[in-house]
């Protein structure tokens, strides 16, 4: 198995996110040292929930800093980015990194309305321009002469300057938080980043991505390159007692999830989206489904479960809700010291 750390790291006072910045460097630089195998960015905006907002910036100072891990997004905003630009900024990124980007993309949060907002655009628009804002991207990285008519772009320029370090262009994933969205791309071939589910839910989208990519066409090679290449998330947590990492858990998704909510509520013009009647718990609320917490005994029982249902890769979120410094690093070492060379041989 493969791990990368989610690097979501949020800043509930904004005079304080300079030096969230800073500790989350030193995170990037502790997840390379202890052994994980990529360092995975995200993107949000206007209300601390990521402290350092930009992944493609940031992710510069990440190649600079690391030397060894892949560098992904998980996810870049796509409907916030002209494609081309993106295109250009990702290129230098792949050559700055020599080859470690890969490139998530998604449509963004979809409750953070004021994000989309604060661009001039709107959700709706967000998710009618994704197909297109990829292909353009696509040609950007792999064309000469390139020219593009479209529904929202249309542009022509020689050729990307500089090109892509990966041939023909940094690898492709897409975020899915449904079932249907995560069938579009099995049906493209194309690797997915699965957001937090219940164990069984995600055995079951495995499987019915593996058998809509045999369905589609796809010869069972491509099948298990397309896997091999899907990351499942979860938050971590090691601690000396499986107490003290339920009691550390439960209070880090509390104040997550309250971060989340509370800017939704104030910057939202709808506010906080209201809970349909009769819904079941949203697994994301949940620290069964959310977290691997426990001793690294208990972790690594958590990692062999999810690994025997199909989860090659696992991203995690290893400090969520903005945990004190040294309670992040004795967790992460712990993970790479008693848990990681578990699942290496």
């Amino acid at each position: 198995m493969r791990f990368g750390t989610f690097v979501f790291s949020i800043s509930h006072d904004p005079q304080q996110d300079h030096q969230v910045i800073e500790n989350t460097l030193r995170e990037v630089e502790l997840a390379e040292a202890i052994g994980l195998d990529a360092v995975w960015l995200t993107e949000h905006h206007f209300d601390g929930a990521v402290a350092y907002a930009d992944p493609v910036v940031f992710g510069a100072a990440v190649a600079m800093r690391t030397r060894r891990v892949r560098i992904g997004f998980a996810v870049v905003e796509m409907a916030l980015h002209h494609p081309v630009r993106l295109a250009v900024q990702t290129a230098l990124l792949d050559n700055l990194s020599r080859g470690r980007l890969i490139v998530g993309t998604g449509r963004g949060s979809a409750y953070n309305e004021f994000e989309y907002i604060g661009f001039g655009t709107t959700m709706d628009e967000g998710r009618r321009m994704m197909a297109e804002a990829e292909e353009v991207m696509v040609k950007a990285w792999t064309g000469e002469d390139v020219r593009h008519e479209g529904r929202y772009w249309n542009l022509s320029f020689p050729r990307l300057r500089p090109p892509p370090f990966q041939k023909p262009h940094p690898p492709l994933v897409r975020a899915c938080i449904g079932e249907e969205s995560m069938l579009d791309m099995a049906k493209i071939g194309r690797p997915v980043l699965l957001g937090v589910q219940p164990i069984e839910t995600l055995r079951q989208r495995l499987q019915r991505y593996r058998d809509t990519m045999l369905g589609t066409s796809f010869d069972a090679d491509a099948v298990e390159k397309a896997l091999d290449d899907t990351w499942a998330q979860r938050a971590l947590y090691v601690a000396d007692s499986n107490d003290e990492a339920q009691e550390v858990a439960s209070g880090a998704l509390k104040r997550y999830r309250h971060h989340l909510d509370e800017s939704r509520r104030r910057y939202n013009p709808g506010g906080l989206p209201p809970r349909k009647p009769g819904a079941p718990p949203n697994p994301n609320e949940m620290v069964e489904h959310v977290f691997l917490a426990g001793t690294p005994k208990r972790i690594a029982e958590q990692v062999a479960a999810l690994r025997e249902i199909g989860v090659r890769n696992l991203l995690l979120n290893v400090n969520m809700g903005q945990m004190p410094p040294g309670q992040v690093e004795r967790s992460m070492k712990l993970f790479g010291e008693k848990v990681l060379p578990m699942f290496r041989a």
